[in-house]
């Protein structure tokens, strides 16, 4: 690979590299191939049950795979080729899209619950083996000090991903219904499949011989614990996102509080990541932020008022405009963080530190969807999404207290932060 030239910034520069074009093309296939598969199954289970829970059911038989081999996912990544792995586990998916289109043969009209649990199940170990191996396969497709590009166009990619897949979702399950609209996400799946076979990339060495499992994952939670900014800005999104997503939520707003149908359930559910492919392209034009830290927590302070308005809202355009903005403000932080493991830590390591940021994404993303939908079930959807906002607010302010690295971080710089490893 060419060097960039680095005389003035270019916000463009990783397009150059042919790898990273195949890989966010993949990355964005199985985005909205994940994004159309959670309308469907969300709506259809939804109009199943009438039960803010089954949707919560859904979230949590996804995450609860997803963590248990997270760890597990960081050891295998960092001791094979990444690609390889992302590979395995995108054939996974494709066999869950597989099934979900069968079973819409078989059964148009669903009149079980448990076969949908039991396929994101299955998605949910593929993910986790794929989104660790993904992160640390940038690391390989790009040059070192594009790693802050790369992360904002990785962030930006999926965020497009999530305000195609929903809509695309939306208008294509309310016109032909569930068959075809799986059929799509069958080949959102292949696409994504073939687009990471087609990336050529020089793996990381990794040392070879009996290495404990073990102590490659204590290793990688060691690494993580003595980086406090890292350590702050994964907690951060890992409360905020837990309390404050209220993604599972949207299929009752569209339905019950704001009555907009299907049509709007999808607008509603890519409106976030509108506002967060919009903010992207605003950050990928900029020079790199000089206040990083401080910019980090007004993000997320912003999401949490976002939401809080969303709760309260009774308007449909004002209810899209909040979760545009939600978007907007979550992608700031997003990148923040993504651009914080790609330059600080060791490449021989991402793959365990992947896992661990996995874990919290994970954790506050699917786990947050069912803590949604028990919230809901137990207060409603309108006081579980003010509490959501509510402990979002009171999030940033103890993180600001309690680890004050973080409000002091400026520019994103290796040797910011103390006790780096050497590379």
């Amino acid at each position: 690979m060419s060097r960039p030239d680095s005389a003035g910034h270019d916000p463009y520069a990783v397009f150059r590299f042919a790898p990273f074009r195949w890989f966010v093309f993949s990355l964005l296939a199985m985005v909205m191939a994940a994004q159309v598969q959670l309308v469907v199954v969300g709506w259809e289970i939804y109009q199943l049950t009438q039960d803010p829970l089954s949707l919560g059911l859904l979230g949590l038989s996804e995450v609860v795979p997803y963590l248990a081999v997270a760890l597990y996912a960081g050891h295998i990544v960092d001791r094979r080729d990444r690609r390889q792995v992302s590979l395995a586990s995108l054939v996974v998916l494709l066999g869950a899209a597989l099934a979900l289109f069968a079973m819409s043969l078989a059964e148009p009209v669903p009149t079980r619950v448990w076969p949908f649990y039991v396929i994101f199940a299955a998605c949910g170990l593929a993910r986790s083996f794929l989104q660790v191996a993904r992160s640390a396969l940038v690391a390989e497709v790009v040059p070192r000090q594009l790693y802050p590009n790369a992360a904002t166009w990785r962030s930006s990619t999926w965020q497009a991903g999530t305000v195609a897949g929903p809509a695309l979702g939306g208008l294509l399950f309310a016109t032909f219904g569930a068959r075809w609209t799986l059929g799509i996400n069958l080949g959102f799946s292949l696409v994504a499949l073939g687009a990471m076979w087609s990336i050529r990339h020089t793996p990381t060495v990794v040392a070879r011989g009996a290495v404990s499992v073990v102590k490659n994952l204590v290793e990688g939670l060691r690494y993580v614990r003595g980086q406090r900014v890292i350590l702050g800005a994964l907690s951060l999104d890992l409360l905020a996102v837990f309390f404050g997503g209220v993604v599972a939520l949207l299929p009752i707003f569209a339905s019950d509080i704001l009555h907009v149908g299907a049509d709007g359930f999808g607008t509603l559910q890519a409106a976030p990541g509108a506002g967060a492919v919009l903010m992207a392209f605003v950050i990928a034009h900029r020079r790199p932020l000089q206040q990083a830290g401080p910019v980090l927590l007004a993000s997320v302070t912003i999401f949490g008022l976002a939401i809080l308005g969303f709760a309260l809202s009774r308007s449909y355009i004002l209810s899209v405009a909040l979760l545009a903005l939600s978007g907007a403000a979550d992608n700031v932080s997003a990148v923040i963080r993504s651009t914080l493991i790609q330059v600080r830590v060791p490449p021989e390591m991402l793959g365990r530190v992947s896992s661990v940021n996995a874990i919290f994404i994970g954790s506050s993303n699917e786990l947050g969807y069912f803590e949604s939908g028990v919230a809901a079930r137990l207060l409603g959807p309108v006081p579980s999404a003010l509490f959501g906002g509510t402990i979002t607010l009171l999030t940033v302010a103890v993180i600001a207290w309690l680890v004050p690295d973080v409000r002091r971080l400026g520019v994103i710089q290796r040797d910011e932060l103390p006790g780096s490893i050497p590379i």
